[in-house]
């Protein structure tokens, strides 16, 4: 990658590599879940957020950001920052929605108080977001929004229903879309920037999942107070703004405020489970199988990552979303397929949950399947994600 790169982005990757090296965080004081929307208890919460302020400081979240909305002013070093704390095998940063959606929606949308006031506190992990746009009636349909908001002079009141409300619990703002106009479906849509933590008319209720995991919620609205000026550009440009934040949590745009720090790449991880794991007291990686089934794996996970390099020249891409939504729709899937592959591997011992000491990889496998599910759903689920390609990209007749 280093040809690739100019003077600056060479000097910063040098600066991430060693702060890493130097910096590695202790050990947690309990099991993190696999991604920052799992999480659920205080103590997760905060050393997440401490180490997300430690890495902050350190320049390596909000890279790219202008200095006088609390970033650091650099070019194209936030891709940077995030390879190299994936490389590292750092945590991943708690704020996930205030990073990848809410920062660059604000950047793109939000006025100069805006961004000002919104941006520092969700780069140095702060203040948590969370995003409402999924309703009981309103998943994969987005435009279909009820929640509805009443203007009242300088506010707005709200009334409604977000599910599937992801670090809910431990927000204090939202990314909100709601209905404005019943006569327009699209146009009707207004967006806001939302206060939750303790506002009034709020209700946080946690959702329990398959797992047992509760890190996601659904949030009721019983006429609660918005300020017009929390309002995010004009009113009825909701679902052009909400398309905005959508790009970014598909991956299909630069510029959000960070989000690196990853555990071991899957294919690597379902090696070294391969190896570990006996059958007959054979290794299921002498197993023809199984190494078929890894060499193929390995063989998609090299695909996405020279995809990712691809999409960012644009001399290569014949149209700009077409890499970007294929990458989510083979990433998602691939993360299903891998972790069903890691419970293939382990057997019987994939029966095995966390917390029992008997469980091959601490119960990883079972838990990473059973939560790889949500990889095909958020953001717009696969069937969504292939309509809008064929479409959008190849220029196939709407379905309906």
């Amino acid at each position: 990658m280093s040809a690739e790169l100019t003077a600056e982005q060479r000097d910063f990757q040098e600066h991430a590599e060693r702060w890493l090296a130097e910096n590695a965080p202790p050990p947690p004081p309990v099991r993190l879940p696999i991604t920052a929307i799992e999480v659920m208890s205080e103590t997760q919460r905060d050393y997440l957020q401490a180490w997300q302020r430690k890495c902050y400081e350190a320049e390596l979240v909000g890279s790219d950001v202008p200095r006088e909305y609390g970033g650091w002013g650099h070019k194209g070093c936030q891709r940077i920052a995030n390879q190299e704390m994936s490389r590292a095998g750092t945590p991943f940063m708690l704020n996930v929605i205030g990073l990848t959606m809410a920062v660059p929606t604000i950047l793109a949308h939000g006025n100069e108080e805006q961004k000002k006031k919104f941006i520092p506190g969700a780069l140095s992990g702060e203040e948590i977001w969370c995003q409402g746009f999924s309703e009981p009636g309103a998943g994969s349909d987005m435009a279909n929004q009820q929640t509805l908001a009443v203007r009242r002079g300088d506010e707005w009141i709200v009334n409604g229903h977000k599910v599937w409300t992801s670090l809910g619990h431990f927000a204090k703002w939202m990314i909100l879309i709601t209905r404005t106009s019943r006569e327009h479906k699209y146009d009707g849509l207004t967006y806001f920037l939302c206060p939750i933590e303790g506002h009034p008319g709020v209700t946080v209720r946690p959702l329990v999942k398959i797992t047992g995991e509760s890190g996601f919620n659904e949030v009721l609205f019983e006429d609660v107070v918005v300020p017009d000026s929390m309002r995010l550009d004009a009113v009825g440009k909701g679902w052009t703004v909400a398309m905005t934040t959508l790009t970014f949590e598909r991956g299909a745009a630069e510029g959000a405020g960070g989000g690196g720090g990853d555990e071991m790449p899957l294919d690597r991880r379902l090696i070294e489970l391969a190896q570990e794991s006996y059958r007959d007291g054979v290794r299921a990686s002498d197993d023809p199988v199984t190494r078929d089934a890894l060499v193929q794996q390995s063989i998609v996970a090299q695909g996405l990552r020279q995809n990712g390099r691809r999409a960012r020249v644009p001399a290569l891409n014949d149209h700009p979303m077409r890499l970007p939504l294929q990458g989510k729709v083979a990433s998602s899937e691939f993360f299903q397929r891998g972790a069903r592959l890691g419970v293939d591997i382990a057997g019987a011992h994939a029966t095995l949950y966390k917390g029992d000491p008997k469980a091959p990889s601490a119960g990883h496998w079972p838990l990473a399947y059973l939560n790889s599910y949500g990889h095909t759903i958020a953001a717009g689920t696969s069937e969504i994600q292939r309509n809008i390609l064929g479409e959008r990209v190849l220029g196939l007749p709407k379905s309906k």
